[in-house]
């Protein structure tokens, strides 16, 4: 418990002392005003006044704020960033007296911090422990609805295909098929162990399809058990990290995709497992628990039994240049997740209820922790990916909807009326705390009452 809230509060910390940093130099070099840079909302803990801005630890630590002159201190806003200046203010260095482009720089420097900061640690982790490989290219199943037509022939592989060459090229990952797709041109050749000729993709004509692509194509990943999700049917059946699933119900399950897709259709049933574990085959059944169908939009439950994949991996150190690209690589594909579980909640394929807050994050962050400074700063690389994609959603008190006011102001050639932007902020917040406490609701739920 120590080292997980020391944990917490580090990796928190950090990733919020970057994103107000970003604010606070654009707003310097701008010429703004900058009255306080606090981390923390609320009540200070800590206050320091160093020249004209004063700096301050909050008591609530769910973020932080950089106050500028010219910004509304009324309104909810204005009172949980500490109410109305008491230093003088400079008309002349006002946050709305400065020209649209800077002003803009200044509300995007947040999340541009953020995303230098992953690439940073991505880049540093590449070329010193490596980075993260996973040393499959078997094929498990492949989305034939899924292929773009160009890609149709890909169609022909079928489970246990390995891939070996892409365009004359060695594939010795699973991430350098996928690099291979995204990059490579077309026609593309692929070279399958055992067959006397290549599958040949003749055509990918934007991103879009060969993203498609890369998502069509599954690995071939071993059924062990990484992490045991409290409060789930796998928790309460016994299971445990290592176990190696053998059968599920009646089946001989050989690959992680394929005890998916077996206990998808045991929603709320008890199924018997076995597993091997210690050198030993034990028998474990669970009860299933039940999620929204990821696979589709409708509202059809699938079962869920609560357990994560060990993922194989080796690592792969990069010289400088190479580590530099393979920075951008990782924190793309990053940024690319958030995107896609954003989309995923839109549209009702993944549940709301399935969202961690911060005792999840304090969690995974102890976790990491005991793994090594690696894992851990791995895992703030992605969180910090992750807190840049959110700010920019466009949601009043975030990044982006400053941003929308601020495009707004440009289209209409003057600003928003402060009492709009106070009403709308008021409604931003508003939606924030309650999605604060939902995120808070279910972590009790996960971690705590269960």
């Amino acid at each position: 418990m120590p080292l997980t809230l020391a944990a917490f509060v580090f990796v928190l910390g950090v990733l919020i002392f970057v994103h107000e940093a970003g604010h606070f130099l654009a707003a310097k070099a701008a010429g703004i005003q900058v009255i306080r840079f606090s981390l923390g909302f609320g009540k200070p803990l800590v206050k320091v006044q160093w020249g004209e801005t004063e700096y301050v630890i909050a008591v609530l630590p769910f973020g932080g704020y950089v106050k500028m002159a010219g910004l509304e201190d009324e309104g909810v806003q204005g009172e949980i960033e500490g109410g109305a200046a008491t230093v003088p203010i400079d008309p002349a260095r006002a946050f709305d007296k400065k020209p649209l482009a800077p002003r803009i720089v200044v509300i995007l420097a947040g999340v541009t911090m953020n995303v230098v900061f992953a690439w940073v640690v991505f880049s540093v982790l590449a070329g010193t422990v490596g980075s993260r490989r996973t040393p499959i290219t078997q094929i498990d199943t492949v989305l034939v609805s899924q292929l773009p037509p160009g890609a149709a022939g890909l169609a022909t592989l079928t489970r246990g295909d390995r891939v070996v060459a892409v365009n004359g090229d060695s594939i010795r990952s699973w991430e350098d098929l996928q690099s291979a797709i995204e990059l490579g041109g077309t026609p593309m050749t692929v070279t399958v162990a055992g067959r006397a000729r290549p599958i040949v993709v003749t055509a990918l004509r934007s991103a879009e399809e060969r993203i498609a692509v890369i998502g069509a194509l599954s690995p071939a990943l071993p059924p062990v058990v990484d992490t045991v999700l409290p409060g789930t049917a796998a928790a309460a059946a016994g299971f445990r990290g290592g176990d190696r699933i053998v059968r599920a119900g009646g089946d001989t399950v050989r690959s992680w995709s394929q005890f998916q897709r077996l206990i998808r259709t045991d929603a709320r049933r008890p199924v018997a497992f076995q597993v091997e574990r210690d050198g030993r085959l034990d028998t474990l059944t669970a009860v299933l628990g039940a999620r929204l169908d990821t696979a589709s939009t409708g509202t059809d439950s699938v079962g869920y039994l609560g357990v994560s994949v060990r993922m194989p991996e080796v690592r792969k150190r990069f010289t400088l240049g190479p580590a530099l690209r393979e920075g951008v690589r990782q924190t793309v594909a990053a940024a690319k997740e958030v995107g896609r579980t954003l989309e995923m909640l839109v549209t009702r394929q993944a549940s709301i209820r399935d969202l961690g807050g911060p005792i999840a994050i304090g969690k995974v962050s102890g976790m990491a922790a005991r793994a090594g400074w690696a894992p851990l700063f791995e895992w703030m690389a992605l969180l910090s990916v992750n807190l840049a994609v959110l700010n920019l959603l466009p949601v009043p008190v975030l990044d982006g909807g400053q941003l929308m006011f601020l495009i707004a102001e440009g289209v209409r050639r003057r600003p928003l009326s402060v009492d709009l932007r106070l009403r709308l902020t008021q409604i931003g917040f508003v939606f924030i705390l309650a999605l604060m406490l939902f995120v808070v609701g279910n972590d009790l739920l996960r971690y705590v009452i269960h």
